[in-house]
């Protein structure tokens, strides 16, 4: 059972990582694309501001 928790975070990481590049241009951000896709589950849960933003980059509005 433990093995799959860890699978399915990982597809999840990936995928928030894949989705959050893919619709980078949809947020205020200008720069550290990369640093920032990285990071997303820390900056989601410490910072309002790139939850919105990354919000944008997953829906595309």
């Amino acid at each position: 059972m433990l093995p799959l928790i860890g699978i399915l975070l990982t597809v999840g990481y990936v995928f928030g990582v894949v989705k959050f590049l893919q619709g980078f241009r949809r947020t205020n951000f200008s720069g550290n694309q990369v640093q920032l896709a990285l990071l997303w589950p820390v900056l989601i849960i410490v910072n309002g501001s790139y939850r919105e933003n990354f919000l944008k980059a997953l829906k595309g509005s």
